[in-house]
Parts: structure tokens; sequence; C-alpha cells
């Protein structure tokens, strides 16, 4: 059995090694290069991009659904685990945690980005109207984000005091930082008390906070009376979806942590196999509401929605949205029904396959509808009879995608991603202590 001072040491953040800094310096040069390209992009309008008045939404809002999908299902998995008190969650809803928060950070950026102009923002506050999905998901997203915040930090303090301990005098500035951030935390009967309350309490209201922010999300879409958007499923579909997403983030993620850090004796093959067939569960019911969402408007389809599903069938979309619905949902589902399938190695290349099919499936959900307006495209350049992404475009959701991924390297690298004191309470460590010293 290891000892209190190996979980710490085990657990506790370490420096960054060359690798990462090199992984560091990359994700900051793209983050600059984003920059400038938004900056040209405030400068010069939306012309430098390819929407237009027929492609209002972009590679932005697609990247934006994306972001809410992954931060909303980091925050119900912890959610669930932590209410259900499955002590094998441990190595995992830390990292979820942090997923989350960085996800809906960027969803905030990001539909700051597809305004044009960031003073808009403020017309959203100024001249809200509560008809409007859009003024509901300014009012969800900030709360969400402190939801997911206090989801995070509750279950650090802990932690945080073990650290400012095992910091003292290797980095006294660092363990004075941690000090300040774990609120005096003396780890008393009284003060676990209230620690386990609030996260009680702050489990409760994410899962109904992230099902109303993924649900209004869907609603921006349905409300608009479009070909392939105007559906009362969109809600479940979209929620559905945000699974198949966040779950494959969250097992890639922890593989590669796991790899870096070394904490294969804390994410072990068990909680592969856990993860795996929780994707296999997401990726069947999506493929259900996806059978759902197209089979009945194939059935009985007006034309101008028989058009819409001819393009993604046959036509001008047919080759992704194939490679999203076969290589994102019927490809893993085959493979992670096999116990082999469920290991770590093949798990991650499952997931990177689901996580890039899940994107891209934002991506056909938003353009061909938009190009299927029900008056027919008339008397406008011929650019505007189809879409894809600018350079600019392409450049700025690179940063944003590097963004997120920044924030969550720097979280990893001075939060311990599992945590140390449930880690020791788990192992008796502290039982055992008492019991010799009786």
């Amino acid at each position: 059995m290891k000892s209190r001072e190996q979980f710490i040491k085990d657990l506790a953040p370490k420096k960054f090694t060359k690798a990462e800094k090199i992984w560091v310096g990359l994700l900051v040069f793209m983050v600059i290069a984003g920059f400038i390209a938004y900056v040209d992009q405030v400068r010069s309008g939306l012309q430098v991009t390819n929407l237009n008045d027929y492609a209002l939404w972009g590679i932005y809002i697609s990247n934006f659904v994306f972001f809410i999908a992954t931060s909303f299902v980091g925050a119900a998995t912890v959610a669930i685990l932590r209410l259900t008190g499955n002590t094998w969650r441990t190595p995992l809803v830390r990292i979820a945690e942090i997923i989350s928060l960085a996800a809906i950070i960027m969803a905030g950026i990001t539909i700051i980005i597809d305004l044009g102009r960031p003073d808009r923002a403020l017309y959203t506050i100024i001249y809200a109207r509560f008809q409007s999905p859009i003024t509901w998901d300014v009012i969800i997203i900030p709360s969400y984000l402190i939801a997911i915040f206090f989801l995070l930090y509750f279950p650090l303090l802990p932690d945080l005091a073990i650290l400012k301990k095992y910091y003292s005098k290797s980095k006294p500035g660092l363990s004075k930082l941690y000090g300040k951030l774990s609120l005096n935390w003396k780890g008393t009967k009284a003060q676990k008390l209230i620690q386990q309350k609030s996260i009680r309490i702050i489990a409760v209201l994410v899962l109904p906070l992230g099902l109303i922010l993924q649900t209004i999300d869907a609603w921006l879409f349905s409300s608009t009376y479009r070909i392939g958007w105007n559906s009362t499923n969109f809600g479940p579909y979209f929620t559905s979806g945000a699974f198949v997403a966040g779950v494959g983030t969250l097992v890639v993620t922890i593989y590669v942590i796991r790899k870096v850090k070394g904490l294969e004796d804390y994410i072990t093959d068990f909680h592969f196999d856990k993860m795996g067939k929780f994707l296999a569960l997401a990726c069947l019911v999506y493929l259900y509401f996806n059978i759902n969402e197209y089979l009945m408007p194939a059935y009985a389809s007006t034309v101008n929605e028989q058009i819409h599903l001819e393009t993604l069938f046959t036509g001008h979309y047919s080759t992704l949205f194939w490679f999203v619905t076969i290589g994102g949902l019927i490809v893993p589902v085959i493979i992670l029904m096999f116990k082999k399938g469920r290991s770590p190695v093949v798990m991650f290349w499952v997931a990177m396959l689901v996580v890039l099919a899940s994107w891209w499936k934002r991506y056909i959900i938003v353009t061909p509808t938009l190009l299927h307006p029900y008056l027919p495209i008339q008397g406008v350049p011929e650019s505007w009879r189809d879409y894809f992404p600018s350079l600019h475009e392409w450049i700025i959701t690179g940063s944003n995608l590097a963004t997120a991924l920044l924030i969550l390297t720097l979280l990893v690298r001075y939060l311990p991603v599992v945590g140390i004191q449930r880690s020791i309470d788990e192992s008796g460590i502290e039982d055992n202590d008492k019991k010799s010293k009786s």
C-alpha cells in the first residue's frame, strides 16, 4: 500500500517537460495568430469571412455548439458521479470539470467573435427581449459558467491545503498562492460538512442548468422554422449529440493526461472500460435520434425538404454526412462492443474519430440548411450559393480550439488532476494510522 507521502508525490503538479513547453509554445502561437486575424476581421468587417446573407452562421456557430456540447457533458458526468457516490469516479471527475470550464469559457468568446463587432454583445443585454432564445442564452451561459467554476473549486480546497504544505520549502511563492486559494482549509468536521453540502447543491444545480443550456441552443435553430431545423426533436437531438461529443473529448483528454503524467496506477484499464461502455451507449442513443431526425422528413417530405435531404444523402455534403454517421457513430459502437475495443489505446483512437466526426456534425447541421431557404437563391453573387470557411475563419477557429487547450493545459499543470485527499481517504491510510497510534 502507498504511503500518504507517495500519494502526494505522485499526484502533485509537476514542472513542464521540454515537450510540454513546446506544446504550450505552439498553442500560444496559434492564439496570437487568431488574435491578429480577429483584429483584422473587426477592422475590415465580416467581408473577410465567407459568411453572407444566406450563410449567416458558419464555422463560428459550429464551434460554439461543439463547445457547449463538450462543456455540458463534462459537467453532467461529474454531477451524476458525485451525486451517486461512485468511488471509481475519483480519477476522472476533476479532468471532466477542467474540460467543462475551458469549453464554456470558449463558447462565450466564440459567440462574441461571430457577432462581427464585439460591442454588439452589449445590445443583447440593453435591448434584451425575453421572447428570444438568444436572451435566454445570454442569461444561462454566465450562470452555467459560475456553477462549473464552483463545481471545480469546492472539491479542490483540501488538495490546495496539501499543496501549500508540500511546496512550503521548495517553492514558497507557489505555496503562498495555494494557501490563499485553499481559504484556510484545516479539514475540520465543520468545514467538511459545509464543503460536502456545497458540492451536492452545485451538482444538483448543474444538471438542470446544463440541460436548459443545451436545449436553448437547440431552440435557437428550431425556432427559425427553416428546412432541416423545423423539428420538435431538436432538444433531445442536440442533448444526445452532446453526450457523444463530450464523452469522446473526455476519453481523449484522460488518455493524454494519463500518458504524459504517468498516472497508470490511478487511471486504469477499468476506467477506460467504463467510459467505453458509456460512449457506446451515447452513440447508440444519438444514432436513434438521427434516424428519427431524417427518416420522417424522408418519408413524408415537402419538395424543399427532399432537396435538403438529397444534398445530405447523395449531394454536395454527402461525404461529410456519411463520415459523421458511419465513422462517428456506427463504427465506434461496433468496436466498443468488444472488450479489446475498450482498451486505453483503442479507446483513444475511437474517441479521436468520434470527436472529429462530432465537430463536423455541427458543421453540417448549420450550413446546408442555411443554403436551402424557402425562397430560391437568385440575383446574388454565385459565391453566395455555397459556403466554405475563409482563411480568417479557419485561423480564428483554430485559435479558439488552441485557447481551450491552453486553458486546459495550464489548469492541469497547476492543479492536481486526481484528487489527492480523496485518493488518500479511499486508500484507508488515515484510518490505519489512527489504529496504530491507538
